[in-house]
C-alpha cells in the first residue's frame, strides 16, 4: 500500500509540470512580442495582440469551397479523406457554397470556357477571401499551354496568394502550401488589409467570352495597340478620328516573308 499512494502522486506531479510545459509552447504564439509577464502571474495572465487572436481564428476555421476542374482535384479530395486528414487545419468542412468558403482551390487546368464561372464564384466569396492555383495547369497553363481552349494561368483573371506546383501535386504537396497560406495569414494586419477599409471591394470583372477570351478592363489598351492611337481619343473629337490600323514595320514584313519562303520550302517535294 505504501508503494501505491506514492506512485500516484508522483504520476500527478509530472502531469502538471507537463501540461504546463505543454500549455506554454501551445500558447507562444499567441504571446505578445516585447511585453513580458511576471513568472508569478503566467499561469493567470496572457499579454497578446487583437491580430494574433483574430489572424489565429481565420487560420484555423478557413472552409474551402468544393470545386474541383480536372486531375488535381482528385489529389485534393485525397487530401481532404480521412488519411491526410485536413480537420486538423481546421478545414475539414467543404462548403459548396461561395458565400460560406474562405479559399478557393483552383485544381486542375482552367479552359476559356470555364474562366468567366472562375471569376463570377470568387467575385461571390465574402471577404476575406484567398485562393490557391493547384498544379501546373492552374499556374501556368502546364502541358496544356498551347492548346487554343486553355488559360496560360488562372491568375491572368484572379489574384492568387499560394501557387502549388506538380502534375498533378502531391496531398503532402497542398498540404505544404496551406500551411504557406497560413503563415500569409498571420503576416496581415487588421489595420492595413483591404476588406476593413471604407467601401465595398470592388468586384472583378467577368471576362467576356468570344472567338477568344479578354479581360474588359483591357479593352482600352487592346484598341490603342491594333487600331493606332486614334482610338483613344474621348470627347467630342472622337467622331471625327477615324480608327486606322497601325502600318506594319519592315522588320515584321521581312519576318513573314521569311515563315512565307521557309512554308513554301518544306511543301515543295524532295
Amino acid at each position: 500500500m505504501y508503494f501505491h499512494s506514492r506512485k500516484p502522486r508522483l504520476m500527478e506531479s509530472t502531469m502538471v509540470t507537463d501540461f504546463k510545459d505543454i500549455k506554454q509552447e501551445q500558447m507562444q504564439e499567441f504571446l505578445h512580442d516585447s511585453i513580458q509577464v511576471p513568472d508569478d502571474l503566467q499561469s493567470n495572465v496572457m499579454v497578446t495582440t487583437l491580430d494574433k487572436v483574430y489572424n489565429w481564428s481565420r487560420k484555423s476555421s478557413m472552409w474551402p469551397l468544393l470545386f474541383g476542374l480536372a486531375c488535381c482535384a482528385i489529389e485534393m479530395i485525397a487530401t481532404a479523406a480521412s488519411r491526410y486528414d485536413l480537420a486538423r487545419f481546421g478545414m475539414e468542412v467543404m462548403r459548396p457554397s461561395p458565400r460560406q468558403s474562405d479559399l478557393m482551390i483552383v485544381s486542375g487546368t482552367v479552359t476559356k470556357k470555364m474562366a468567366p464561372a472562375i471569376v463570377r464564384i470568387y467575385n461571390q466569396m465574402a471577404e476575406p477571401r484567398y485562393v490557391l492555383a493547384m498544379g501546373a495547369c492552374a499556374t501556368g497553363g502546364g502541358p496544356f499551354k498551347e492548346g487554343y481552349s486553355v488559360v496560360s494561368g488562372i491568375d491572368k483573371y484572379i489574384p492568387v496568394d499560394v501557387y502549388v506546383p506538380g502534375c498533378p501535386p502531391t496531398p503532402e504537396a497542398l498540404i505544404y502550401g496551406l500551411l504557406k497560406l497560413h503563415e500569409k495569414v498571420e503576416r496581415q494586419s487588421i489595420t492595413t488589409v483591404p476588406w476593413y477599409r471604407k467601401g465595398a471591394s470592388e468586384a472583378i470583372p467577368v471576362p467576356v467570352l468570344g472567338p477568344d477570351i479578354f479581360d474588359p478592363r483591357k479593352v482600352q489598351i487592346i484598341k490603342e495597340q491594333t487600331l493606332g492611337a486614334a482610338a483613344a481619343v474621348k470627347g467630342p473629337a472622337a467622331s471625327k478620328a477615324r480608327l486606322q490600323p497601325q502600318p506594319m514595320t519592315e522588320d515584321a514584313k521581312a519576318r513573314i516573308r521569311a515563315a512565307q519562303a521557309k512554308y513554301r520550302a518544306q511543301k515543295q517535294p524532295a
